[in-house]
């Protein structure tokens, strides 16, 4: 690989500008996740910050903000889940991105859903694939917790097309 001259735009730096650092991230395209914790006391939260740490053990790892009742539900239970949501569940991840929504049951109400086998965990129906997950591990994120998953069990929809991130707005197929 060669050097060329293309030079990097000329407003660089201003990483402690968080809109600013926010545009800069939100140009790397993520699936979109809805995790889910608490069996008793049901909770759900969009979350884009996930991603595949280990195959060997089967392990996963979400980023939740220390100050949203989805990190203690995660505490509080030893256990979540993660749903990838499909191309057309974009109102889903609406929903849970909704701060105004209703919680407990309420945050589930208005959406179909099935039970996961090992935690109870609530799974979102018709979603691209789940997993359950037994908690590993939690590492300091700054403002959000580090959650490392044991990937317990494992299944994909019949749907493909998932549902996208990029440039602050959803994207579809």
């Amino acid at each position: 690989m060669r050097e060329t001259d293309q030079r990097p735009p000329v407003q660089s730096g201003a990483v402690h500008d968080p809109l600013r650092l926010r545009g800069v991230l939100g140009k790397f395209a993520t699936g979109v996740t809805v995790v889910t914790a608490g069996p008793v006391m049901p909770r759900g939260m969009t979350v884009n910050a996930f991603t595949s740490v280990s195959l060997q053990p089967p392990t996963i790892l979400v980023c939740v903000r220390r100050a949203s009742s989805m990190h203690q539900a995660i505490l509080t239970n030893d256990a979540f889940a993660v749903s990838v949501l499909s191309a057309e569940q974009e109102w889903i991840a609406r929903h849970f991105a909704n701060r105004a929504r209703p919680r407990g049951e309420g945050e589930f109400a208005v959406i179909d859903w099935v039970t996961g086998r090992h935690t109870g965990v609530r799974l979102i129906a018709d979603a691209v694939a789940w997993m359950e997950c037994g908690l590993a591990a939690v590492y300091d994120g700054g403002d959000h917790s580090i959650f490392l998953g044991s990937v317990l069990t494992i299944e994909c929809g019949a749907v493909s097309e998932p549902l996208l991130f990029f440039g602050g707005g959803y994207r579809g197929s």
